[in-house]
């Protein structure tokens, strides 16, 4: 199975559209055989599971998204897992066991704005501020 995580760092970011890599995983009998990173190609409606399609994706973990991305991923058969926070690691060991389990998403309407080299304050529950 091929995952892309929303990345921040080394952290699940908490919007897919407006992280800055995608960590791409390849996991075959509950090991990984690859680990990529892939800058984010941008944040356009329904660009981004196109983007992850044509590179074979089969599912994505993020903090959140909002029905309408849920929407795009489902078109191209692409399964979300939302509610994930946490170290990209420990989520990666997680899906290679199959014990990762989604949650309520983390983003909210609006969420996602303002998301970029101007940001200051992180979204992951245990820092405050991210090291940029």
């Amino acid at each position: 199975m091929r995952v892309a995580i929303s990345t921040d760092r080394d952290n699940v970011s908490a919007h897919f559209g407006r992280c800055p890599t995608f960590t791409i995983v390849d996991i075959k009998d509950g090991k990984v055989i690859k680990k990529e990173s892939l800058e984010n190609p941008g944040h356009e409606p329904g660009f981004i599971p196109q983007f992850l399609h044509e590179r074979g994706v089969e599912c994505i973990v993020t903090g959140g998204m909002g029905m309408r991305a849920t929407g795009f991923f489902k078109e191209f058969g692409i399964q979300a897992i939302v509610g994930i926070s946490g170290k990209i690691n420990e989520v990666i060991e997680k899906l290679a066991q199959g014990k990762l389990e989604g949650g309520e998403s983390l983003c909210h309407p609006g969420a996602g704005k303002g998301y970029g080299l101007d940001k200051n304050q992180c979204d992951h529950p245990h820092q405050d501020k991210c090291e940029y």
